[in-house]
């Protein structure tokens, strides 16, 4: 099995999970420009572009929170092309028009295409699972919630003063309709595809 080699860009990442205000503002002087410069181009203005690179920001910040992201490839690479694809998405969603893009990136390299793929797809998978948590009861909500940040199920039946037995069952019922509502839903088919 090939072993990943982490790209020594990952200290963005790593500053971005650690809430490093340093290396954030080091990501808007260094790649924030060349975004601006290609939203710009193509059919947008700087405030369009700050919301690209926030949305681009945050998507990588949960993929590296939830999956652990490593960087294969340079940071610069790997954000720019997130954003490009987000600005893409944006045009189309507002446009029934056909889109023309101007495309002086330069990036062709294919292990920042890969990355760029799997947290577009993380993204997707994570935007559904929030959809449909959503459509959950309240009390699924508040179980499984709890479930996420407390270490064990008694501790959780404590919190909402209820049975060990009962949290449990609870659990297993939310999960089992959060994981149907997921299955059903066109997205889950699209996404899976």
């Amino acid at each position: 099995m090939k072993e990943v080699v982490v790209h020594k860009d990952q200290f963005y990442i790593d500053g971005l999970i650690q809430n490093d205000s340093r290396t954030i503002d080091l990501i808007y002087q260094k790649f924030a420009p060349k975004v601006k410069h290609y939203v710009r181009t193509n059919n947008g203005d700087d405030a369009a572009a700050k919301d690209v690179i926030q949305e681009v920001l945050i998507i990588i910040y949960n993929q590296a929170k939830t999956n652990g992201l490593q960087l294969t490839c340079p940071f610069d690479a790997y954000f720019f092309l997130l954003c490009k694809r987000k600005w893409l998405n944006e045009l189309k969603k507002s446009s029934n028009n056909t889109v023309t893009i101007q495309d002086d990136s330069g990036y062709k390299e294919e292990a920042a295409e890969a990355m760029a793929f799997e947290t577009e797809h993380f993204n997707e998978r994570q935007s559904l699972f929030d959809e449909m948590f959503q459509k959950l009861g309240e009390k699924c909500q508040e179980v499984l919630k709890l479930s996420f940040v407390t270490k064990t199920m008694e501790e959780v039946a404590a919190k909402l003063n209820v049975t060990y037995g009962y949290v449990r069952k609870k659990k297993s019922i939310c999960t089992g309709q959060l994981t149907q509502m997921i299955q059903e839903s066109n997205r889950f088919k699209s996404i899976k595809n």
